[in-house]
């Protein structure tokens, strides 16, 4: 797909380049292409987080007035997909875009102004306490009970699949402070420090032997007041608007374009088995076809959020149907890449996706991160809304049903 940009914006691109080419060294370059998750090691992604701080490039989104440098939707779309060519690590940053704008448009003056700035920092790491055992996409259903004493709150329940807990420093978390007939209702959003005495963290590993995801028990965690964001009870508003950047953001085009990329030459080396290469089988060129044409939907799908941004728009709807076909096809692209590789996906070596241990890989390096790819993405049409739950956002917001 070919867009055309005015002027400015190829200047922007350049000077982008540029920093990028000074800016990524071989380590973190090796951090993001043995990338397999939502974000890379976590090492290399708060390295990276502090380059880009130290840059002022940390929160492209934010006003200036909040530190941050308010870049339009374009440029911010360009940042974006230059850092995914050059190769760089994919940041754990749930404080720049999740909560930072949550906190602006909810938050006290006095909120503000303590967490912004340590945001902006990365002293303080946020996870997202929204997800619990019985609460996944119908996340209205959440149990996590919040007791009001005094000029506290006291919880007790569980959040599950929580990404980061383990290393998080913090948590933006969903809780229930009513019980009411509607669901919706009776539920507030509060910032609680992972330290706080009563809270336990339990890993949940995945197939590939990633600790990625946790399970997070609160026994009698008492929590201030005055760590509430917005009003008791209205919680579910606050988490609504949140969510609808959140399915947005999660697609990544740009990694998922690089994955396709990659794909194309990786079958340009692998056997078909007949003396040639695995690119001149009609049947694989036809699903690479297949998959590529999707993606350049789902691309032209995100320039269509980008220009609603651009307008101070919200997405709406079209959060939903970009994060259903964008996830869809990040799984179409990781099954043909496990399959490309045959059975050199078959071994189980964590230890060679570790950027910071020199284990040499089973097979060729271009092929180790196929499998593991494909099984995390498994969960890609499940998180942030499930693909269920989008196509009954879609069929009653946009067809009326």
């Amino acid at each position: 797909m070919f867009v055309s940009l005015p002027d400015s914006a190829v200047e922007f691109r350049s000077q982008v380049r540029e920093f990028l080419d000074d800016s990524l060294d071989d380590e973190l370059k090796k951090a993001g292409r043995l990338t397999t998750g939502v974000h890379s090691d976590i090492r290399a992604s708060q390295r990276w987080y502090r380059i880009l701080a130290e840059q002022g490039w940390i929160a492209p989104s934010w006003p200036v007035e909040y530190g941050g440098i308010d870049w339009s939707a374009l440029e911010r779309y360009i940042f974006s997909m230059e850092c995914f060519h050059a190769g760089a690590p994919l940041l754990f940053n749930m404080g720049i875009r999740h909560l930072g704008p949550v906190l602006m448009a909810h938050g006290t003056e006095s909120q503000k102004s303590h967490y912004l700035p340590r945001i902006l920092a990365g002293e303080d790491i946020w996870c997202q306490g929204y997800s619990e055992p019985a609460a996944g996409s119908d996340l209205a259903a959440l149990r996590l009970k919040a007791h009001r004493l005094g000029d506290e709150y006291v919880l007790n329940g569980t959040k599950l699949w929580t990404t980061g807990a383990h290393f998080a420093t913090h948590m933006f978390c969903l809780v229930r402070t009513s019980e009411s007939a509607r669901k919706q209702q009776g539920i507030s959003f509060l910032l609680i420090p992972m330290d706080t005495p009563g809270i336990k963290v339990e890993p949940v590993y995945s197939l590939t032997g990633d600790h990625e995801v946790n399970q997070v028990f609160f026994d009698d965690v008492h929590v201030p007041v005055n760590n509430r964001i917005g009003q008791e009870n209205d919680g579910w508003q606050v988490a609504k608007v949140l969510m609808q950047y959140a399915r947005s953001n999660n697609v990544n085009t740009g990694w998922v374009r690089e994955a396709l990329e990659r794909l194309k030459i990786l079958a340009t080396r692998e056997a078909n088995g007949s003396g040639g290469c695995l690119i001149e089988e009609p049947a694989f060129r036809h699903q690479l076809a297949q998959a590529e044409i999707a993606l350049n939907a789902v691309e032209v799908m995100e320039l269509r959020v980008l220009a609603a941004a651009s307008m101070d728009r919200s997405p709406g709807a079209l959060s939903s149907m970009l994060k259903t076909l964008g996830s869809e096809v990040k799984q179409q692209i990781t099954e043909i890449a496990a399959k490309a590789v045959g059975y050199y996906g078959l071994p189980f070596q964590p230890e060679a996706l570790n950027p910071y241990r020199d284990v040499p890989a089973i097979g060729p390096k271009s092929a180790i991160t196929a499998m593991p790819s494909y099984l995390n993405e498994r969960a890609a049409t499940i998180y942030s809304g499930s693909s269920e739950v989008q196509r009954n956002v879609l069929a009653k917001r946009v067809l009326g049903l």
